[in-house]
């Protein structure tokens, strides 16, 4: 674990966590994908010190019917909050079981310079048939098929990353030479279902190497930086977390808070009329904010990071910020992230080694 503070991030994509969500949230239904609305929601997100927001994504409808269903690439968002922020650190959910990873690099590299160095990416999957059909694909049928596509995305992606050494802009107007060939290179991948050359489209990060955040049973611990872990209760919490592996690791929480208005189980019950709020395996708090304090005050002595899925967004992420991260922040249990810092450094992770620059140094010493 990184030390004492408790790096708490917020999934902010949509109404909230639950389906049903949108009949008590605070705007119309068309005002959903509204760019004032998305970067409202990451204000108060930063103001409140959060660590990191997340955007989910997925090429098919997040819902179905009678649900009003909506949204814009989890990029392209995190791009808009990237520019109205300075502080907080963004990471898309960006699938790659069907999606180019050569795109994917690109995109998530060009975050990270707009961003100045805060940007992340989860790593999920596309497990419902229909994407394949979506991005006229053949199918990817089981869960070894998608954890290989992941590994296999993420390692394009970090070795793309790589693939433009850090001084390889020479940009010399006399001498008509912009770039150092010699410090462009080829990454030459073959997996079981495609090959990439390289070398990238746009420069290294900013971070060396973008936060990588996924589920350690369907990405490699050593590609990770970031584990996100799940469990009904913190025995299994502790229990995922030993088997995690990685740098870093956050547990997953859903949370529905006591309001000025209603209690959490009366929202809950309000919600439930229209639709379940289904269990996805993770640890789930239904309660007043000092309760949860109390719950993510335990969580600390076993993660690194805990992120909120809030029952209702308009609701719950007010709550957080006038009540729960007040009272971490006054037990001393979380830091705000400083401005011009990068997502690695809030999080205590080192910046990457170029993998072919340090192979150079090392061919030169021998």
């Amino acid at each position: 674990m990184s030390g004492p503070a408790l790096h708490l991030a917020v999934e902010i994509d949509g109404d909230g966590a639950h389906p049903a969500a949108w009949r008590r949230a605070a705007h119309s239904p068309d005002q959903l994908l509204a760019p004032r609305r998305l970067a409202r929601v990451a204000a108060i997100a930063e103001n409140a010190g959060f660590t990191l927001i997340t955007l989910d994504d997925g090429v098919l409808p997040p819902g179905a019917a009678p649900d009003p269903v909506g949204r814009i690439g989890a990029v392209e968002r995190a791009a808009f909050v990237a520019a109205s922020t300075s502080t907080i650190g963004i990471a898309p959910v960006v699938p790659v079981t069907y999606a180019e990873p050569f795109h994917v690099s690109s995109q998530l590299a060009s975050l990270d310079h707009i961003s100045a160095g805060r940007a992340g990416w989860v790593v999920t999957e596309e497990e419902r048939p229909e994407a394949a059909r979506a991005w006229g694909r053949p199918l990817v049928a089981d869960a070894d098929a998608w954890a290989q596509e992941s590994r296999d995305g993420v390692e394009v992606a970090r070795a793309l990353w790589d693939s433009w050494e850090d001084d390889v802009v020479v940009r010399s107007v006399a001498t008509s030479r912009y770039l150092d060939r010699d410090r462009l290179h080829y990454i030459d991948f073959t997996g079981e279902t495609y090959a990439v050359k390289g070398p990238a489209i746009v420069p290294r990060p900013p971070q060396g190497q973008l936060v990588v955040l996924g589920r350690p049973d369907r990405v490699p611990a050593a590609q990770l930086d970031v584990a996100l872990v799940e469990g009904h209760d913190l025995t299994s919490v502790a229990t995922a977390v030993a088997a995690a592996g990685t740098p870093r690791v956050f547990a997953e929480v859903e949370v529905a808070l006591d309001t000025p208005r209603a209690t959490a189980a009366e929202r809950v019950a309000d919600l439930e009329r229209h639709g379940a709020w289904s269990r996805r395996g993770r640890l789930r708090h239904i309660g007043p904010a000092d309760q949860l304090v109390a719950l993510l005050d335990e969580l600390s002595r076993l993660v690194d990071g805990v992120r909120l899925h809030p029952l209702v967004l308009d609701e719950d992420l007010a709550v957080l910020s006038r009540l729960v991260l007040p009272a971490l922040s006054e037990r001393r249990l979380v830091a705000r992230p400083l401005p011009g810092t990068s997502l690695r450094s809030t999080l205590g992770l080192e910046r990457p080694a170029n993998r072919f620059a340090a192979a150079a140094v090392q061919e030169e010493t021998r």
